[in-house]
Order: structure tokens, then sequence, then C-alpha cells
């Protein structure tokens, strides 16, 4: 079945889909716009504005109507206004490696800590300044505690999060074109650390840069193939299952949703300054059927 347009966005990089199940609504992000937007079938599309590029959201289970967000500075809790603004509480600050950096993808581990990658904004330079944070509740940000804790480093574009159904597999990707790389790590769910890091998929020689993903429940990596047009499915051994096709080349993260998580809805990258005649959709979003069920997302501070 054909990909079905959800939405003409037109988002410069939509990014971060996630479903409310409660709301039975999907959310996600235009980074550069510094939107929050929200689609639900009978009420149609919502949008709220930042002071920074938001990035990556999950939301809180703590505070409900709240959002946690990877943002350019640090992370933040944001909440929706009537005036379509979002107020922001700072949650953590972060040191970046070099300036004119941003938070990238991410999301929540199964026991709802909070998971996001760096990137330096001029991904072209290809500099190895990315780094991998995490955030739980309870952490102060008092003075000698960020309230972020840097996990790992070395990355270009930290990409690709997500956790095996159980919880006991983290992957992590590096969407670079020098990298496009898939790595999965043991992870322990009682203290929030990977290990054992190995490869998990080299894409390669595979179409597509390694983009966000999502998890089903038989433990398939879902992960979008920008530049291609695909969404691709590996088993956990790391075989490629399936590909399906969206109708824009710049697919960037993909989530299940709908009342039975039955949906993979897709995000995209409408690129500036580039002739769009071949794909006019770019920066929509759209709706797979793929035959597969998703596992739900976690909140933040479950």
């Amino acid at each position: 079945m054909p990909a079905e347009l959800v939405l003409d966005a037109r988002n410069a990089t939509g990014e971060s889909p996630v479903w409310h199940a409660r709301e039975q609504a999907l959310y996600w992000v235009d980074i550069p716009a510094r939107t929050l937007n929200r689609w639900h079938a009978g009420e149609g599309h919502a949008m709220w504005t930042a002071n920074e590029m938001i990035a990556c959201i999950a939301p809180r289970a703590d505070v409900p109507g709240e959002w946690i967000a990877g943002m350019e500075s640090g992370l933040f809790s944001l909440k929706p206004q009537a005036d379509g603004t979002l107020a922001a509480t700072s949650l953590a600050k972060v040191e970046h490696a070099m300036p004119a950096m941003r938070f990238n993808d991410g999301r929540c581990d199964r026991q709802g800590r909070f998971w996001a990658g760096t990137m330096l904004l001029d991904m072209s330079a290809g500099a190895r300044v990315g780094r991998l944070y995490s955030h739980a509740r309870g952490d102060t940000g008092d003075t000698g505690n960020t309230g972020a804790a840097l996990r790992m480093d070395d990355f270009i574009v930290p990409n690709g999060l997500a956790f095996s159904p159980d919880g006991r597999t983290m992957y992590l990707s590096d969407s670079h074109p020098t990298v496009q790389a898939v790595w999965a790590f043991d992870y322990d769910t009682d203290t929030g650390t990977p290990r054992n890091r190995r490869l998990f998929i080299d894409m390669q020689p595979l179409p597509g840069r390694p983009d966000g993903a999502a998890m089903d429940t038989d433990g398939c990596y879902w992960i979008c193939g920008n530049d291609a047009g695909l969404v691709h499915r590996f088993t956990p051994d790391g075989r490629l299952d399936r590909s399906l096709e969206v109708p824009v080349k710049k697919p960037a993260m993909c989530a299940f949703g709908g009342a039975g998580l039955d949906t993979l809805f897709v995000t995209s990258i409408r690129p500036g300054g580039i002739d769009l005649s071949d794909q006019p959709l770019a920066g929509g979003v759209f709706a797979l059927r793929p035959g597969a069920q998703g596992v739900a997302e976690p909140m933040f501070g479950t």
C-alpha cells in the first residue's frame, strides 16, 4: 500500500515524531523553524514556536501537558501556550565542544530516561564533536552537576536512537556520509548504562543514510534511509527485511502510532535552494501501513 500524505507541512527539517496515545495525536518538530507541531485526525494541525531550535522531544509523565526537549543550549521543558508560543524551563545546560552546535536525535529509554545527541550545525565540516547525553528525573542541575550526563563522544551526527521492546538493547547511529553506521549496545535497564558496543548495520552499501528510527513488537529496527526515499526494516540480527517507499527523497524519522500502533508515520525534509519539481511533497508527513505493530514510546519520568 503506497504512502499516504497526512499533512503537506513543508517542514524544512521535520523530525522527532511521537505518537501521544492519550490524545491520539502525532507530535513532531521542525528544527530550523523552532516549532512543535501537533496533528489530530479530527482537529487538524496546530503549531507552537520556541526561542531556540527544537530537535527532539518526549512527553513528560511527571508534568502532564509538558515536553522534554533537546534544543540548542541544553534540555528544556516546553509547555504550549494559547498564544502559539512555547514556555521553556531549563532542565540542563550543556557545554558544547564547539560554538554553533545543537541537539539532534533523542528519545526516552523504557525506564523514562531521556537520551539525546549533539552535532555541529555545519554538518559538511565533518567535525567529530558530537556527544551523547542522558537525563533522568531527579537530576538537579546544581553547580557541578549539569543534570545531563555525558555518556559518549566522537560522533559527527549521532542519530537513530532506539531501545528494544525489553529495553535491554540500545541502538545508535552516525548518519554522516563518511560513517553511515548503526551500533547496538547491551543496555543495563537498572543503571541506564550501555555496554558492549558492536556494529549492527553498515549502511554504506545500502540505499540512504541512516536517520531517525523506531521499533516494532518483533524487535525489528525501522530506520529512515535519508536521500533514498525509503524506510528500512532490520531484524534483530541486523538483516535487511524490507524497504518501504515514501514520495520524497529525504525521510527523516519514523514513529508508530494510531489506535493500534500499526501506522508508521514518517516526517521529512524540504531542502532549500533546490528544484523540488520531482518531490513537491518534500517536508510533508506521511503514513505507511507496514503490517507491523510498534512499541509505545515511554514518557519522561515514568
